[in-house]
């Protein structure tokens, strides 16, 4: 069967795949990526929405045949290739493919934890206990022992927590449950199966670094292809990277204290320094107060109290430490509580050196309950790139937003792939119609006070002309916070009946069932919503977004980072600031138009997308919308929708 035939209006796609139309776009790049995988080339696409990348890789990876891995951006589009759409594709080919899908340790129950956090009894909750009750009941009679299956429990349940396992955690083969471990199980069907969906993550931790087990994956696949490759740059500066965290520490007090109340009841020294060790992993978080920030390393050294407790927090970790060396051996979990506290020892020694690493950048971040240590490469294409070379297999990076006007050498640089083919297709919707780019004009410089206000007096009309059906998009939470009070204050004064929602009172994806559902809903998120999201339909008819997504400017790793770049005579502006702003820009912009029928607003704040030369780098990396700065164009357009609709 040949790709032009599988493609076209009376072929098997047509034929068994609901809703199929034949796109030129999607053709040449299903063309496109077999060539590659014909030649094992390394090859960078870019695909406009509406384009359907997903059919236009899977069908040439199942023509070419062999194994394949294919990585996702999200856990959701994970679920949705191995459930939908590589089924959906193998039906239509009718070949014999085994599938299978990969998570990481944290998706799957782990009957070793479960068993002894049930034993343990030490809960902080009735709720808890009844959450960890129910997944016991799960753990009995599931096969997968996937997490996912069991919606009753919600995802950010603490018990979940007590009922999985980490690497650190893992016992592996000295594991009592290691011959019923889901995760193993998991693993088998993936060794065996011909095309694996894995998430970056899990590619990252397991696959590629050589995690026990998956990284078996890696050498017998003839090709990896990744969806959602944006990701990657950030992806990778995490994993070639190197953290120790307080909450790794406050899980490992725990699972010290567990382990000793069955293998060493006698000891009342090692539980008490595992309490000693939960108390100052707590107490370097309150040595930083309330601020969730982020500090060079130099700087948060710098703080008397900070380094007094960091101080302290070695100590207690050494201290528990030379108890474990003489406790370890009295079971296969407090040997692997030793490894733990040894590697986090090492991890807590390197960050504090006064010298980083050479391409090393150390900092520390403080969340509501933690303190995470940091240390990051400066480059990490170089570390991508290491991985690669002389790998004779084809890899395919794919996404709808990786290039600048066409441009991928911003890309390009992050993931360390100078020498990559690359290709670009723009979006079959047609733009000019479908959509309007509204900018708003007399607006404030984005870093002035009242910013966010002046935002929402200029949304507020469009809001009321649409009739909800909106997201609010925010660079950061204290912007989303302030916007949302705001616009409570207008509904309340003009009697407004608009659906508010916004993010952090439910989990991601009952904000957006509920979105959905109620059709006419103003949906308020931080730039981490710009990504996932998925409403096609009347549903969603108006983005607003409130200024240019530049990364902060106090972030340590930006100006690590930039400071290298100056040094190398470049322009961090042009050349890493801007690149990234745009293609950040364009994954909030994304979401507005889902399919044919479907007519929108994009509504950008930000007045330098017109008053600074560079805006016009930034607008002309968008789709080709019709462009306004007039509020009463917008209401014209949405009372036409209407009319339409």
């Amino acid at each position: 069967m040949d790709l032009h035939s599988l493609f076209s209006a009376s072929g098997a796609f047509s034929k068994h795949i609901d809703h199929y139309r034949p796109r030129a776009q999607q053709l040449e790049m299903a063309e496109q990526i077999l060539s590659a995988l014909d030649r094992g080339a390394r090859l960078i696409v870019e695909a406009g929405t509406g384009t359907g990348k997903t059919l236009a890789y899977l069908a040439p990876l199942m023509l070419h045949g062999g194994k394949a891995i294919i990585s996702t951006g999200t856990k959701t589009l994970q679920d949705q290739l191995f459930h939908r759409d590589i089924p959906a594709v193998r039906e239509a080919l009718g070949l014999p493919i085994q599938i299978a899908l990969l998570k990481g340790r944290a998706n799957y129950v782990c009957p070793y934890h479960l068993e002894r956090a049930l034993s343990d009894g030490r809960f902080n909750s009735r709720e808890e206990v009844a959450h960890l009750r129910r997944i016991a009941h799960f753990a009995a009679v599931t096969e997968s022992g996937d997490r996912m299956e069991l919606t009753d429990i919600p995802e950010n349940a603490s018990a979940w927590a007590y009922a999985t396992s980490t690497r650190e955690n893992c016992l592996g083969s000295e594991c009592p449950h290691h011959r019923g471990c889901f995760v193993l199980n998991a693993r088998k069907k993936a060794l065996e199966a011909d095309m694996v969906v894995v998430n970056h993550h899990l590619f990252f931790a397991d696959v590629w670094l050589k995690d026990e087990g998956a990284g078996e994956l890696l050498p017998a696949s003839n090709a990896v292809v990744f969806d959602e490759a944006h990701q990657l740059p950030e992806i990778a500066s995490v994993f070639f990277g190197e953290s120790v965290t307080t909450g790794v520490l406050v899980d490992l007090s725990r699972d010290v204290r567990q382990e000793a109340a069955v293998a060493a009841t006698e000891s009342q020294d090692l539980p008490r320094a595992a309490a000693e060790l939960d108390t100052a992993a707590r107490d370097l978080r309150i040595s930083l107060g309330a601020a969730l920030n982020r500090w060079p390393a130099a700087r948060v050294l710098d703080k008397p109290e900070f380094r007094e407790a960091l101080e302290k927090l070695d100590g207690c970790l050494a201290g528990m430490t030379r108890l474990l060396e003489s406790q370890a051996e009295r079971s296969e979990g407090l040997g692997a509580c030793l490894q733990r506290a040894q590697e986090a020892a090492i991890c807590l020694a390197r960050w504090r050196q006064p010298e980083a690493e050479s391409g090393m950048v150390r900092w520390c971040e403080a969340t509501q309950y933690s303190v995470l240590l940091h240390s990051t490469p400066l480059d990490p294409g170089e570390q991508f790139a290491k991985q690669l070379a002389d790998d004779p297999r084809a890899w395919v990076f794919t996404s709808a937003t990786l290039s600048v006007r066409g441009d991928f050498s911003h890309y390009q640089q992050r993931v360390g792939l100078h020498e990559a083919e690359t290709a670009q297709w723009e979006s079959p919707y047609d733009y000019p119609t479908q959509a309007l780019l509204y900018v708003p004009g007399a607006m404030p410089d984005p870093n002035t006070p009242g910013y966010t206000e002046a935002v929402v007096e200029a949304a507020w009309p469009v809001l009321k002309a649409s009739r909800g059906g909106a997201f609010l998009l925010f660079t950061s939470l204290r912007a989303m916070n302030e916007a949302h009070l705001l616009i409570c204050e207008k509904m309340r004064a003009e009697d407004s009946e608009i659906h508010l929602l916004l993010q952090g009172e439910k989990s991601r994806s009952e904000l957006l069932s509920e979105f959905r559902r109620l059709g006419n809903a103003v949906l308020l998120g931080s730039q981490s919503f710009w990504e996932g999201v998925d409403v096609a339909g009347e549903a969603l008819s108006l983005v607003v977004i409130d200024r240019l997504p530049f990364q902060p400017p106090d972030d340590p790793v930006l100006n690590a980072r930039i400071d290298k770049m100056r040094q190398e005579g470049r322009n961090p502006f042009f050349d890493y600031q801007l690149p990234h702003a745009v293609i950040s820009l364009k994954q909030g912009a994304g979401w507005l138009i889902r399919r044919e029928s479907d007519r929108g607003v994009l509504m950008i704040c930000d007045p330098r997308l017109v008053d600074k030369p560079y805006g016009r780098r930034v607008w002309q990396s968008l789709p080709p919308m019709r462009r306004t700065r007039v509020v009463e164009e917008v209401i014209g357009f949405f009372k036409d929708t209407n009319a339409y609709n």
